[in-house]
């Protein structure tokens, strides 16, 4: 992937964009209105290495930005997050600025609640551990400007998103197609408005038996509807590029109604 360094995002500034279908608060929910307000952060802390985050930590709309060794701003695989959450943790109210290094990595089940994400670094946050009863949860929030991913799932269990909106990415949600340990993934989707320019709402792996199950998914600004729903694969765990294996809903992997999908 090409690096870039991306600006430094000054405290206090306000960002909005349009949301067709409600309105984000600050409590990371959705109503009805016809715009979201990017919240302001309270402060700004830089962040040279990973904090590691168990229990509860509520930050109150604080930004963190990479620095050092978390400040490249680039698109390393191999990066370190800014957030490591033992599992079980709970990051509420937190803004992750510019740059965002590998975003939030949850070492097992977590919950994100009010997370937003001013320009991705590699990935906005990153799902991990073994457990097929892992539940990992982000509930409300946002992010922009994320050439890759916006949700890397590479643990294995449930990923539940809702209330969120994405703007200009390339996939928002992608089950890990060539992990060195792949896993059976369910991910469920709802309340979700995406506006382009994105690529992928989510990719699942068919020959693991993953799932994906969109409700309430709105797509902002894509006339020629060329935002893929969901996206089949055919994952493997050598390393290699995954094969695409079709398009669409067939209420096995892929599970929606054209009722689902609403385009604004």
């Amino acid at each position: 992937m090409t690096s870039s360094i991306r600006p430094r995002v000054l405290t206090g500034a306000l960002t909005t964009f349009s949301l067709s279908i409600g309105m984000i608060m600050a409590s990371g929910t959705l109503s009805p209105a016809s715009a979201a307000t990017w919240p302001t952060a309270s402060g700004s802390q830089a962040v040279t290495s990973t904090i590691s985050v168990s229990g509860t930590k509520d930050y109150g709309m604080l930004r963190l930005y990479g620095s050092g060794d978390l400040g490249t701003g680039s698109q390393d695989e191999d990066q370190g997050p800014i957030l490591e959450l033992a599992p079980g943790a709970v990051v509420k109210n937190v803004i992750i600025g510019s740059p965002a290094a590998d975003g939030i990595h949850c070492l097992g089940a977590c919950t994100l609640q009010n997370v937003w994400w001013e320009d991705v670094g590699e990935d906005a946050a990153t799902f991990l551990g073994s457990s097929s009863s892992n539940v990992y949860t982000v509930s409300g929030g946002g992010a922009k400007e994320a050439s890759d991913k916006v949700f890397q799932f590479n643990g294995a269990g449930t990923l539940n998103v809702s209330n969120f909106a994405a703007q200009t990415f390339g996939t928002f949600v992608r089950s890990c197609g060539n992990c060195k340990t792949q896993y059976k993934r369910t991910i469920n989707l709802n309340t979700i408005e995406a506006t382009y320019k994105g690529s992928r709402i989510v990719g699942i792996n068919t020959n693991y038996g993953d799932s994906a199950t969109l409700k309430a998914i709105t797509i902002v600004g894509d006339t020629s509807k060329k935002m893929i729903p969901c996206q089949k694969y055919i994952g493997n765990n050598t390393g290699a590029e995954p094969t695409t294996n079709g398009t669409g809903a067939d209420g096995t992997y892929c599970k929606y109604s054209a009722s689902d999908i609403t385009y604004k």
